[in-house]
């Protein structure tokens, strides 16, 4: 446990500190060097051997939901199946199952609330089958309502809002995806994503700049088998290509795959990949590849 002055020994007696309860103590003088009188744990405990189940913090609040996850919902019973059937007949069964479907309905009051619920469906999907963290999606549901608020959905999918949506947070946050990889996860077409994407960057003012290739050299370089040596090498030739404004109206994704063929080819001890391999990584075409590599070549 480290201490208030950021050491990991007792400052008195330089004895080992150990964490008990909610205090911090030396274990060999007893000095109390710090104290949190917070809880930090769940609000509810549980006992097996209680008659009743205290739990009642429920889920936690997101914006991934139209409501943040505040309605109720009508469960299936605690227990297992056969537990739960032998307890109400198949009437009660029936009646419960009626008025839990007709519950599910009213949780949705307007036509706007249904589109928020399809549209953070979808966000949910393509966050998912792009593997982005759950703030992302977070993000992306938050971008989805306002851009909804300032009614930019008129003529306009709500599928290529959700793949915006998405787009346009990986570009906030420095973690950039291509156009083709959310269009190949998403409903929505490449025009519909980059009708809904310009929408969303003139009317909200969205705080996106140009992409960075080097946010593409880590995921490249794991896809195409390369040794971390071969990506730092790239990132070299990335740094020099960036400081010397070489790649001004470049793909950013093609230069940094061309950045990545080029550190690969420098030694023979290093695996070597085609300008083909390193197209079809980027999705962009071997000419891209070969112009890049060209510029390294000459500077």
């Amino acid at each position: 446990m480290v201490g208030m002055d950021g050491n990991c020994v007792c400052p008195e007696c330089d004895g080992r500190l150990r964490t008990s309860g909610t205090e911090t103590i030396c274990e060999d003088c007893g000095l109390v060097l710090a104290e949190d009188a917070i809880d930090r744990g769940p609000e509810w405990r549980s006992f097996d051997d209680d008659e009743t189940d205290p739990r009642r913090t429920g889920a936690p609040l997101t914006r991934s939901r139209h409501d943040r996850g505040l309605s109720t919902e009508i469960g299936y019973g605690s227990g297992t199946p056969s537990e739960y059937r032998s307890r109400i007949t198949g009437r009660k069964r029936r009646q419960i199952a009626r008025l839990r479907r007709e519950h599910n309905r009213a949780r949705i009051s307007s036509k706007a609330e249904r589109n928020q619920v399809y549209g953070f469906t979808e966000i949910r999907r393509i966050n998912t089958g792009l593997s982005l963290p759950d703030s992302a999606r977070e993000q992306a549901c938050t971008l989805f309502k306002s851009a909804q608020s300032e009614g930019l959905f008129q003529g306009r999918s709500l599928e290529g809002f959700a793949a915006a949506a998405i787009y346009a947070t990986c570009r906030t946050r420095s973690n950039p995806r291509t156009i083709d990889e959310i269009t190949t996860v998403a409903r929505a077409d490449r025009h519909e994503l980059t009708a809904a994407y310009d929408a969303l960057n003139r009317e909200l003012g969205l705080p996106t700049g140009p992409i960075d290739p080097t946010g593409y050299l880590p995921r490249y370089a794991s896809k195409l088998g390369l040794e971390t040596a071969i990506e730092r090498r790239a990132r070299e030739h990335l740094t020099v290509l960036l400081q010397e404004g070489l790649i001004s109206g470049r793909n950013p994704s093609g230069v940094a795959a061309a950045c990545l063929y080029e550190a690969a080819n420098e030694r023979e001890e290093w695996p070597t990949i085609t300008q083909a391999d390193a197209a079809d990584v980027a999705d962009v075409a071997p000419v891209t590849i070969r112009s890049t590599v060209t510029t390294i070549r000459e500077r």
